[in-house]
């Protein structure tokens, strides 16, 4: 029998066993050291940290080479600032979808209402930089520094400058970007390398989350917890559905089926950077989206557009405030939505980013930023969903510019096999 069983197929399978064994450790073996040591934090944790780092391991390299590609393919430096500010805009307008959603749905179910009682917690949010330090650091002083520490701003600044430096060389340029075409193609391998052993990661990274969370740790917090995913659902399906009917004319359906390896990467490592290289195949071998589009706008967009944090901040804030029994009124919720869009740039790259965004609006709003110690618990489940929701949001963003330079191939879009990955054939036995 030939038929092979796809990369994404053997993920999904892989991601429910580890969600399946991590749960029945959590119920049955929280307490005993041996699978403790051994297992969660022993075997789990180094195979599912070493795959999340292998995966970020491509991060740097693809986005140089596959920018330079871009940059070059595009040829005019007029068209690449149209479509960097095309993709910008529709980034802000889309966080700002996702704010306002999230607000209207948890002021309608109003979860928080009727908590006994607001836990004490000794969280210290970390300050946010500067809006104006932002903006200086976005040039890089040491380009070395920026690519060693992967600070994907500096690196898109960087290596636009570089190639655009490239174009106004010609014939030496050119030959650099023949070279960078050939890198780009061998990193797209190695990408394919790193994900025939990525069931094997999605298992154990599934299996340490929920050994270590639990399901059950979602009950008491459950209002909060259905809110923010019924708000992801919404956007995700809803809003990011009816953007690509109008904007990119494509089938939404088609779209997401197509989306779903990406999905799944999203889902296990819960970091849209970690997931540039999935995304990046993805939008331009099963999309059909040219590579001088998507090598810009992918990340991007992996780097300040947080459509799903945005919509935990709404919820969060609603959330708290009910518990804590403060009243916002609409210019608050104004400055919960002006906030988290100034936030999603401000706070590009910071680690722990959804936090510290978090912590921003309390201050802003008045709202105790103790408060944060409530949703600690189910934050880390909610940041698998809303990672796969913001990488949708880059893969929307980047077919609607894609439609708008015509750099989509419907063809490839429209075809169900287009840029499937399956396991190598072995040669048939004689």
């Amino acid at each position: 029998m030939n038929k092979k069983m796809t990369i994404t197929t053997k993920i999904l399978i892989a991601m429910g066993i580890g969600l399946v064994t991590g749960s029945l450790i959590n119920a049955f073996a929280s307490d005993i050291s041996f699978v403790q040591t051994y297992l969660v934090n022993g075997l789990f944790h180094v195979i599912g940290a070493a795959f999340v780092n292998s995966l970020k391991m491509l991060v740097v390299p693809l986005v140089t080479f596959s920018l330079i590609c871009g940059v070059c393919g595009i040829g005019d430096v007029a068209v690449l600032g149209r479509v960097g500010i095309k993709a910008f805009a529709l980034y802000i307008f889309t966080t700002g979808l996702a704010i306002t959603l999230a607000l209207v749905v948890a002021i309608a179910i109003a979860p928080g209402e009727g908590f006994e009682q607001a836990r004490t917690t000794d969280f210290i949010a970390k300050p946010a930089p500067p809006l104006t330090d932002v903006f200086i650091n976005i040039v890089p002083s040491n380009p070395i520094n920026a690519f060693a520490e992967g600070n994907m701003l500096q690196i898109i600044f960087f290596v636009i400058l570089f190639a655009i430096a490239m174009l106004m060389t010609g014939d030496i340029g050119r030959k650099m970007a023949k070279t960078a075409e050939n890198l780009n193609e061998v990193m797209m391998k190695v990408v394919t390398l790193v994900m025939d052993f990525a069931p094997i990661g999605v298992f154990f990274l599934m299996a340490k989350t929920f050994s270590v969370q639990g399901i059950g740790l979602i009950l008491p917090m459950i209002g909060y917890f259905s809110v923010v995913v019924l708000c992801l659902l919404l956007h995700g399906f809803g809003t990011f559905s009816l953007l690509l009917i109008f904007l990119a004319k494509l089938n939404p359906l088609t779209f997401i089926k197509k989306m779903r390896p990406a999905h799944i990467f999203a889902f296990s490592t819960a970091s849209s950077n970690a997931t540039i290289p999935v995304t990046l195949q993805v939008v331009e071998k099963r999309l059909g989206v040219d590579n001088s589009t998507a090598a810009f706008t992918v990340p991007l967009g992996a780097t300040i557009n947080m459509d799903g944090t945005a919509i935990m901040q709404g919820v969060a804030t609603v959330f708290i405030a009910n518990v804590y029994g403060i009243d916002l009124g609409v210019s608050d919720y104004l400055t919960v939505v002006g906030m988290s869009i100034l936030a999603s740039i401000g706070t590009a790259g910071v680690p722990g980013v959804g936090l510290i965004m978090l912590a921003m609006v309390f201050n802003q709003v008045g709202l105790p930023v103790e408060g944060i110690g409530l949703i600690l618990g189910v934050d880390r489940i909610l940041d698998m969903i809303r990672t796969a929701i913001n990488i949708t949001g880059d893969a929307t963003v980047t077919c609607i510019v894609a439609r708008s330079e015509n750099t989509i191939d419907d063809q490839i879009f429209q075809d169900p096999d287009a840029g499937v990955i399956t396991d190598v054939e072995l040669p048939h036995k004689a």
